[in-house]
């Protein structure tokens, strides 16, 4: 669809209002009542008045001590300036509330387990869901810990009253986000705990995975030899580790005990009950469970830049939502001096610099959740058999509204390794870092005050989780890159599979923080990470499997190949890389495609296509018709590979969940082992040459009866396109879907028809220069008649950045705007 104008933005909320009329005054099945959002005086329209509410102005805050000031740029960039500690978080609080207060809400909710109390039964089992897994107890113990003199405490208590004071102005304007209004409620006051919520929310979105239970089920049904093979520990294809060691002199990877009896026995009889569970959590909303991270950094140390000073570049790869998952904005204040973004709900820039050093992240998809099977007896009712004796399960009991019907009780048991998430057929409970009690947003504190690696270095010591990726620049010209997070150790056993939960298969602790992955200054003169495998395959600990917990390596890849270039780099450069193209793992297997091809007899349209292959240059553009090609080759390739195992075997798995995995299997036995024995397919050996030239021409077949019979017409835009999408799920709002470039393998990261993740927000920062610079897509504002809604996508979308700008800078930006704070 066309880019939307706040115009029509407003026209097409109006429209889905009044498609939702009938079901208002007269009622449909589940439906709220919604004949209040048209009210007049408190109904949606009141999001024109808001959305023309940004103006100069002096507005009053009730928690202040001293006068505040907030400029907002032209783009709606927001600056805060105060004179304590607590005013600036406060304020940023209330500036949060202003823009993404619905947002924030939906947030704490989904943690909390409150969306039935809006939207209904849709809802519930998603509620309960998030209820047993521990999202609410982990922030409440979480907030419990902390001292009264912990700055971190001050700062949630502050932003509290921020949220608040917008909350109560709200009200008593009238201004509440019209998806209140149209739902029907009124957000309750903000809390400490939920935006320890709304920081549960982001762990959970990227390490909680089912990882495990999906290998069981593949242990089940392909059996253990071919699962093992298919889905080893270590990556069978080529990868770009950042730290190549040398390791601390440990327990090697190898020592890792065999398959023990009482594995291999809890493998047999657990195949029913892990499915059960592996479906239901397969049904939860998305976002629920982690499908694999995608995210990228590297920094250029001053030695090799052409301003003498060092570079850095990060892009996370997330749901493009709007309002986007970010807030940009400066925290300036006695003790913070901050630029980048933040997440609503919280009071910290989680991505940026400060007047020191640079920071950026990528997840580390270091394993985190683990599965246990509990042992219980009928003649112990109501326990577990735990270290060679019977443990009482603990409880906790919650009453979960549910709009329009009765209150739902849940009752969620827990054992030593977590909460029990399944009861059917085998009790299993899940072990996950995220509910270790961490204090990460004190770390992020801490990290917004650092002047340098070591104190860098040592604030990082504390975060647990998500493990990420942390890349390091400064105004020294240093650089670094710490995978910092809690690494999971367990005593013995597999914890790629569901373990039992009997003592022996225990987590016993954690690698080291002086043994995780770290480089500092290495002799290269770059850092980088873009979800690999960290470390070499002589790294002595257990992080995780290449079957789901590190990316195939294709953007790492191409980054450090990129990054290896004999020249010194630019900001421009940084910038390029961001937004490149180039399909690492294209260019490793189209010249074997086109040199299986060169002794085919070929049809004139397979011709035109293996021409277009042998003179492309690997980049997925959208008027490339070797792109299309290449793509729609490789999803043949492992569909004819794999499919037929997957269908003789009964495998319960789709098999398109697992192709990073048998991506890297494919390719590695392409380049190496072309006659390994999974080309030998149902009644007939094959080799990959062979399966490569009958994949090569289904493809020319179904792109000619999808886009037509001119192979120079099959241009990748009119096959691959990207949707920022409305987080309300109101299509009519969503910007897209548009053509647009890269795949998931390019570090333009743009994976899935039609693309919905990807950079949620590019930073280059080049210290040298003194130039700061960064862009994601969406707008400041959740409200669709705002200009500041989408006013950043077509910047975004075309690769170019904005400056950041200090406060004094932005003060005397064109169009800038200031609020005047008092109390």
């Amino acid at each position: 669809m066309p880019r939307l104008g706040p115009a029509l933005n407003l026209v097409a909320a109006v429209l889905v209002s009044a498609a939702l009329l009938y079901a208002a005054f007269f009622g449909a099945g589940p439906l709220p009542a919604l004949g209040v959002a048209f009210n007049p005086v408190t109904g949606a329209w009141t999001m024109a008045a808001d959305a023309s509410s940004n103006g100069a102005q002096t507005l009053h805050l009730k928690g202040l001590t001293q006068p505040a000031r907030v400029v907002l740029e032209s783009d709606g960039t927001a600056h805060v300036m105060a004179a304590t500690d607590h005013d600036m978080f406060l304020a940023v609080g209330y500036v949060h509330a202003k823009f993404r207060l619905f947002q924030m809400d939906l947030l704490r909710r989904q943690g909390e387990g409150r969306l039935s109390d809006v939207v209904g039964k849709a809802a519930l089992d998603s509620d309960r869901f998030e209820l047993q897994l521990g999202l609410l107890r982990t922030a409440q113990l979480e907030w419990s810990q902390l001292s009264s003199s912990d700055p971190s405490r001050d700062a949630l208590v502050a932003y509290a009253q921020g949220v608040n004071d917008r909350i109560d102005e709200a009200e008593s304007q009238h201004q509440l986000p019209a998806m209140f209004t149209l739902l029907g409620y009124q957000p309750q006051h903000w809390t400490p705990i939920d935006s320890l919520i709304v920081k549960g929310d982001m762990t959970q979105t990227l390490n909680f995975t089912d990882t495990p239970l999906v290998m069981a089920l593949l242990e089940k049904s392909l059996g253990h030899d071919l699962t093992s093979e298919w889905f080893a520990v270590l990556p069978p294809n080529q990868q770009s580790p950042y730290d190549p060691g040398p390791y601390p002199a440990k327990a090697t990877l190898e020592q890792i005990p065999p398959l023990p009896v009482a594995q291999a026995q809890l493998n047999k009889v657990a195949g029913d009950s892990m499915a059960s569970l592996y479906q239901r959590l397969a049904a939860l909303p998305a976002g629920l469970i982690a499908t694999g991270g995608a995210s990228n950094n590297w920094a250029v140390a001053g030695s090799h830049t052409a301003s003498g000073g060092a570079l850095m570049a990060g892009d996370p790869h997330l749901h493009l939502t709007l309002p986007a998952i970010w807030f940009q904005l400066t925290e300036d204040s006695p003790g913070y001096h901050t630029s980048g973004v933040s997440i609503p709900g919280t009071p910290v820039v989680l991505i940026g610099h400060n007047q020191h050093i640079s920071w950026s992240l990528t997840d580390a998809q270091n394993q985190q959740t683990f599965f246990y099977v509990e042992k219980e007896d009928a003649a112990h009712p109501g326990q577990y058999f735990w270290n060679g004796a019977w443990k009482k399960y603990g409880t906790v009991s919650y009453d979960i509204p549910v709009l329009g019907a009765s209150t739902d009780h849940l009752t969620v048991k827990y054992s030593v390794h977590g909460p029990v998430i399944s009861e059917r057929g085998l009790t299993t409970t899940v072990w996950w870092a995220g509910n270790i009690p961490s204090q990460d947003l004190g770390v992020l504190m801490r990290i917004g005050q650092a002047a340098n690696f070591k104190q860098f270095r040592d604030a990082l010591r504390d975060w647990h989780s998500p493990t990420h990726n942390f890349v390091y620049a400064d105004d020294q010209g240093n650089i670094g890159l710490i995978s910092a997070g809690y690494y999971p150790q367990v005593a013995q056993g597999q914890p790629w599979l569901p373990m039992p939960g009997t003592g022996e298969f225990d987590v016993t602790g954690t690698i080291p923080y002086d043994d995780i992955p770290q480089v500092y200054n290495p002799p290269s003169g770059v850092v980088w990470s873009a979800n690999q495998r960290q470390v070499a395959g002589d790294y002595p600990y257990y992080i995780g499997t290449a079957s789901n917990f590190f990316d195939p390596g294709y953007r790492a890849n191409e980054i450090n190949r990129f990054l290896g270039q004999n020249k010194k780099f630019t900001a421009a450069d940084m910038m390029a890389l961001q937004t490149d193209t180039r399909d690492y793992l294209a260019s490793e297997i189209v010249p074997l495609l086109v040199n299986a091809l060169s002794s085919e007899n070929l049809t004139g349209n397979e011709v035109a296509a293996r021409d277009l292959l042998a003179g492309w240059d690997d980049r997925m553009e959208i008027n490339s018709s070797a792109a299309s090609v290449w793509w729609t080759f490789w999803q043949e390739y492992l569909a004819a590979t794999f499919d037929p195992w997957w269908k003789s075997h009964n495998v319960k798995v789709d098999r398109a969940e697992l192709n990073d995995a048998l991506g890297q299997d494919l390719e590695a036995w392409s380049l190496r082992d072309p006659t390994n024995p999974a080309f030998t397919l149902i009644g007939s050996a094959q080799s990959a040459r062979d399966v490569m030239v009958a994949s090569f021409r289904g493809t020319v077949a179904l792109l000619g009866t999808r886009l037509g019979s001119d192979p120079a017409k099959w241009s990748w835009g009119r096959i691959h396109t990207r949707v920022l999408e409305n987080l309300a799920q109101i299509t009519g709002l969503n910007y897209g879907p548009l053509p647009d470039r890269g795949d998931a393998n390019t570090p333009l990261a743009a994976p899935d028809f039609p693309s919905t993740h990807g950079p949620s927000w590019r930073m280059v920062v080049d210290w040298g220069a003194g130039t700061f610079s960064g862009i994601y897509p969406g707008g400041q504002s959740e409200n669709p008649a705002s200009t500041w809604y989408t006013n950043r996508a077509a910047t975004w979308w075309d690769g170019r950045y904005a400056p950041m700008l200090d406060f004094t800078g932005a003060s005397a930006s064109p169009g800038a705007v200031t609020w005047s704070l008092q109390s």
